[in-house]
Formats: C-alpha cells, structure tokens, sequence
C-alpha cells in the first residue's frame, strides 16, 4: 500500500506518482459558458437558504485559472460536461464544449442532449464532430430517460460507444424521474450502451453498485462519494468500501470540479482512505475511465492518439 492519500492539492502529483500513473482521468468535471457557470454558482451559493449545509465553492476562478489548476494537480484528461435542461439548449452548449476541446488539447470532447424536437440529429451532430462523452441530467432536466424521444439517440450513442455520465439518483434531492428503477430499464432497452452513474447514484448506493455489478456497460463515478459534505447528506454504509472492492473496473474517478466545497485532493484522500490498495486505485484513477474513452470505434487514445502505456 501507498499509505494514505494527499492531504492537500500540493501533495496530489506525487501521491499520483507514487501509484506509477503518469496522471489523473476525470471524467466529471465542468467547464460551462460563463452564464451558465455563474448561475450554477449562484445556486450553490443560496443551498445553505433551502436546508441544505452551506456549499462554498472551492475553484470560483476564471476558465483558464482553473484548466491551470487541473494540470498542476496531474490531471491529464477532463471532461466538459455541460447539460441541457431545457429545449434549446443543448446545441449552444454543445458548441461551446466542441470549442473547449478544441482549444484545449487535454479535454475531453463532450455533449449533452434533451428529450426534445430534433434530439437525434443533434446527437449525431456531436458525435460526427467528435463527441466522445456525453452527460445528462435526469433531476436538473425533469425528464424520463425512458422518454420515447430519445430512443433513436440512445441506439446511436449505444452504437458509438461513447460513454455517458447520467445525474439520476435521488440526490442530493428526489425528482420526478430519478432513482434506479428507469436506469434498470433503460439498460434492458439499449444493453449495448455505457452509462456511468453520477455520483455513484447517492444515495442509492447500493441499488446502483448491484447494477453495475450485473451489467458490463454500468460504471458509477465517485464524484462527492464519501467526503465531508456528503457524508452529511448521504452517508455511505459501512460496508460502502467492501461493495467497491468487488466492482474493480467498474469505478471511474470524478470530481465535480469546480464548484466543489472543498480542496480536490479530498476527493483522492477519501478514495485512499477506504484502503483498497493500489491496483484498485490505478484502476480508478487511469486505466478504467482511459478504456471507457478509448472504447470506441475509432479505438483512439485520449488525445487521438493510442494512449500512454502505463506501469500496472
């Protein structure tokens, strides 16, 4: 074993070297046009007026201030992930996130979509350009993911194979369509298509860990999974760390980077902490999401080229 995890952002790089991974994947982390960002900020800012703890935001810098901080804690790829809540919104979005990628040579070509008139050319759109992760937001958007809108565009993500981070658990709060009964059906429908579970599903935790276990293309993330905010809100059970040591290769890292209420390093000190050892952690933190990224058609690296070999 390593020993424990980084104690803050300072420490990340060698803990990371110290594991033998060249760097970081983060496969939730947002980068959003600045009025979207701003009245993300804005929500979290007023969470502690709705019941819930106060959630100051950690990394309220400017775009390129917080692509620095990425690269100087080692994370070597990241999404954009921004999502449509409403008609109108996900080509704009998309565009912005095709921008993103394009000017920068470590992120992650990113999309989003929503049940609405034309979803499936718009989702062709976003893969015909690059397109090579997709996040929607089943509690922020309101909507069904068993919608009958949004078939067509399941079977053409299904057949890319282009993974998609789907918001659908019940927290932090319970929507009309969350929970992981339409996530059982949705996989019935479409076997073929990768879905990685936000947040792992909190608080759901067991019911979405059961599910990853039964279907191959079921991942979960760990974004806010187990740190001092959520641990407030939605405490893992006990045996939480015993569940994830049987899905190996079935956990991605992610962060929810910015607007996290606390240092990024706490994330990574978490996943230390619940003492898997290392390979479980290589897995996590590198070779999982890289195979979920390089899974493809095209078979190509994270950069568009074959992907760095990597000490196991």
């Amino acid at each position: 074993m390593t020993g424990s995890g980084p104690s803050s952002d300072a420490d990340v790089p060698g803990w990371v070297a110290s594991l033998g991974l060249p760097g970081l994947v983060d496969l939730h982390v947002h980068f959003m046009p600045e009025s979207v960002q701003q009245k993300v900020w804005g929500f979290f800012d007023q969470v502690a007026e709705r019941g819930d703890p106060p959630w100051p935001i950690t990394y309220r810098q400017d775009v390129e201030d917080r692509v620095a901080v990425l690269r100087g804690l080692g994370v070597r790829a990241f999404t954009s992930l921004n999502y449509a809540h409403r008609p109108g919104m996900s080509r704009w979005l998309n565009d912005f996130s095709a921008t993103f990628a394009a000017d920068h040579d470590d992120a992650i070509h990113s999309a989003t979509f929503f049940p609405e008139p034309g979803v499936t050319t718009m989702v062709a759109e976003a893969l015909g350009s690059g397109a090579r992760v997709f996040k929607v937001h089943v509690q922020v958007g309101e909507f069904s993911p068993l919608d009958p809108a949004l078939d067509a565009a399941w079977g053409l993500i299904a057949a890319s194979r282009a993974p998609v981070v789907i918001h659908c658990g019940h927290g932090p709060h319970r929507g009309r369509h969350t929970g992981p009964e339409p996530i059982r059906e949705l996989v019935r429908r479409f076997p073929a298509l990768v879905l990685v579970i936000a947040h792992a599903g909190l608080p759901d935790y067991r019911e979405f860990a059961g599910l990853a276990a039964r279907h191959p293309n079921v991942y979960l993330d760990t974004t806010m999974v187990g740190t001092i905010y959520m641990e407030r809100i939605a405490p893992v059970p006990a045996d939480y760390p015993a569940l994830m040591a049987d899905l190996e290769g079935k956990v991605v890292l992610g962060t929810d980077f910015p607007s996290i209420p606390y240092p990024y390093s706490h994330q990574l000190e978490v996943l230390s902490d619940w003492g898997l050892g290392d390979r479980w952690l290589r897995e996590v933190l590198w070779h999982t999401p890289n195979r979920l990224l390089t899974g493809r058609q095209d078979a190509s690296g994270l950069d568009g080229r074959p992907s760095p070999p990597v000490s196991p």
